[in-house]
């Protein structure tokens, strides 16, 4: 089994450099589409890789918004690695779609572990590294300390696959007691190639901002496992406070991005596992949405 952790073989010679690299060769044993969901208290868990394939792989297609409003695309990738690049609307409807039509089916957790312990999520997730640093690469940052840089932390900074492993890879009835325990120990490992993008978009200039859903309870420790994986030198970290309670996670994280540009930030990227880490409103200028096949939370 793997684990996302930072003495993995690292992969950076075959993503972070000029170099075109054709994947689908290297996981063509992987081509079976995967799509499954499971029940359980955040909702169910949604497959992030849709299947929305094209005939070529490596190329992007844009589908037209519904309306002539403008909006940012947001990038997923598939497990064929391949991209489309989707306005903001068409994708809210398309998870809302999937969500609806998939409420009465059996989960297949044999599908989530073969895929999330494979060498599939490992590429998918490098994948949506080397794009975003590709596209973090074309802006011009203006040196004015404002140009930022959204970051979520579970299942996009760090990886809580150790614990999922022992519950079923999210097909378990999610039980937040046992959860805030894993979380208290502060052992999640770093995803490498987010470890490798969080590492080059400070490097060129960007104000990184973490935005994650758990309480600031947790500041403590989620700061120490963030410094444990090596993440550091963040501009700030923003938990969820008391007045934030019972919101859902698109609500909350678009007030908060909201704020953000408030303080006169310009956010032209942000990186997240869930939909919510990317909808709604104050939307970035391009969002990167990785794959997260254990849960959903609206």
């Amino acid at each position: 089994m793997w684990i996302p952790t930072r003495t993995s073989p690292p992969l950076r010679n075959l993503f972070f450099n000029n170099t075109p690299l054709s994947l689908s060769r290297k996981i063509s044993h992987f081509s079976n589409e995967i799509c499954c969901n499971s029940f359980s208290d955040r909702s169910l868990a949604l497959f992030a890789p849709f299947s929305l394939l094209s005939s070529r792989p490596n190329r992007s297609r844009t589908l037209a918004p519904p309306s002539k409003t403008s909006h940012s695309p947001i990038h997923i990738f598939h497990r064929r690695t391949e991209r489309f690049d989707l306005d903001p609307i068409e994708v809210r409807q398309l998870a809302l779609r999937r969500r609806g039509e998939q409420l009465g089916t059996v989960a297949r957790g044999p599908y989530v572990r073969d895929y999330v312990t494979g060498l599939a999520y490992r590429f998918d997730l490098e994948m949506v590294a080397r794009e975003s640093l590709n596209h973090a690469r074309t802006v011009e940052i203006k040196g004015d300390g404002l140009d930022a840089w959204i970051f979520d932390i579970d299942e996009t900074l760090l990886s809580n696959l150790p614990y999922y492993t022992s519950h079923g890879y999210g097909l378990e009835l999610f039980n937040a007691h046992e959860f805030d325990i894993w979380v208290e120990k502060a052992i999640a490992p770093a995803i490498e190639s987010s470890l490798i993008l969080y590492e080059e978009v400070r490097a060129l200039g960007f104000k990184i901002f973490l935005l994650t859903g758990r309480s600031e309870g947790h500041m403590n420790v989620t700061i120490e496992n963030l410094k444990r994986a090596g993440f550091l030198h963040w501009d700030k970290l923003i938990l969820r406070g008391p007045n934030d309670k019972g919101k859902t996670a698109t609500a909350y994280k678009s007030e908060k991005r909201r704020e953000i540009e408030e303080e006169g930030y310009r956010i032209h990227g942000n990186s997240g596992d869930q939909w919510s880490d990317l909808l709604g409103y104050s939307v970035s200028s391009r969002s990167f949405k990785l794959p997260n096949p254990m849960y959903f939370i609206p």
